[in-house]
């Protein structure tokens, strides 16, 4: 029974010492500085409410693949450098659905997000 344990235990350092863990995807997140005074912008923040099934733009219907496209067309009325993006939270949205939009935001550029708590 001695040597059964050593065996295993054996084992299991080999496939803890040749297996790589490699991290897939990482979402970066950071929080906002207490009492820090907002930009000086005059550009309208765009608004996002994100639900289980839904997703829409300032109030127009969206897809996530489709967020390249909208914030094109957005920036092409505006012509500041950086768009804040608002982004609120229905109840039942998944912290997944919530990962996979920031994911498709962090393909488009030159926008800085807020995420407000779910409503």
């Amino acid at each position: 029974m001695t040597s059964l344990i050593d065996v295993i235990f054996l084992l299991l350092l080999f496939f803890m010492l040749s297996s790589t863990f490699s991290r897939f995807a990482e979402v970066e997140i950071s929080a906002a500085a207490g009492g820090a005074a907002a930009a000086s912008s005059d550009t309208a923040p765009a608004f996002l409410r994100l639900g289980p099934d839904t997703l829409s733009l300032n109030g127009q219907e969206t897809v996530l693949d489709d967020l390249q496209s909208a914030f094109d067309d957005l920036r092409e009325t505006s012509d500041e450098t950086s768009t804040p993006v608002i982004v609120s939270l229905r109840d039942e949205v998944s912290s997944q659905r919530l990962t996979d939009l920031l994911v498709a935001l962090r393909r488009v550029e030159r926008v800085t997000i807020t995420i407000l708590g779910a409503t």
